[in-house]
């Protein structure tokens, strides 16, 4: 599956000046509610990132996301699983499970975002699933921005990477594109101004 032409074709791979979340600059910014607004291609997607965990033969439970990017990609990932899907939420920046949510001692879960840069979020959500007995077995994104080493993908894991390296993760591919620091930043020494498009602010 060729993930950054579907991006493409949905107007979902922006171009401008973007702030990250992680606080990193970059020409290009990965809109994924534009990809998964359309039912059809969010279904196509979640089966293929379906397909390679189930090849892996990982028992998996339920699926958890960390609102609010991975709520759309988790939701149709259990659907494809035949699992139940539960997300956290930051509440006064803590992430948390709410909305009556719960977990049981030794539930197997895995994580899932849109799209997993350094894995920070993803993190945040198993620990909090963890720290209520269940067990991470897997995270997973539509797509992975290079940062960490994905099953069955030829990228080496980088230090900005917070994944564990014992647990496995699943991507549909890789879309990488240059990040600057914003000391560093060349499209700021331009003289234009970064935006955040994305669904948190920092």
């Amino acid at each position: 599956m060729d993930l950054k032409s579907i991006y493409k074709s949905q107007n979902a791979l922006l171009e401008g000046h973007f702030l990250l979340s992680s606080g990193k600059h970059s020409q290009f910014y990965l809109q994924s509610a534009k990809v998964l607004e359309d039912p059809t291609v969010a279904q196509q997607l979640a089966q293929e990132l379906a397909s390679q965990i189930k090849k892996a033969n990982i028992e998996i439970d339920t699926v958890c996301s960390p609102a609010l990017g991975g709520i759309l990609a988790g939701y149709e990932l259990a659907r494809a699983l035949g699992v139940r899907f539960i997300f956290t939420e930051r509440v006064e920046k803590i992430m948390t499970l709410r909305r009556g949510f719960e977990v049981s001692k030794d539930e197997k879960i895995i994580i899932c975002e849109d799209i997993i840069t350094t894995g920070g979020s993803a993190l945040e959500a198993s620990a909090v699933v963890e720290k209520l007995g269940a067990k991470v077995v897997a995270y997973s994104a539509l797509a992975n921005r290079g940062f960490c080493k994905a099953k069955n993908s030829d990228n080496a894991q980088k230090p900005e990477c917070k994944l564990p390296t014992d647990i496995p993760f699943f991507a549909i591919d890789s879309i990488e594109f240059e990040m600057y620091e914003a000391q560093n930043c060349p499209l700021c020494k331009d003289g234009s101004q970064a935006i955040k498009p994305g669904s948190r602010g920092n």
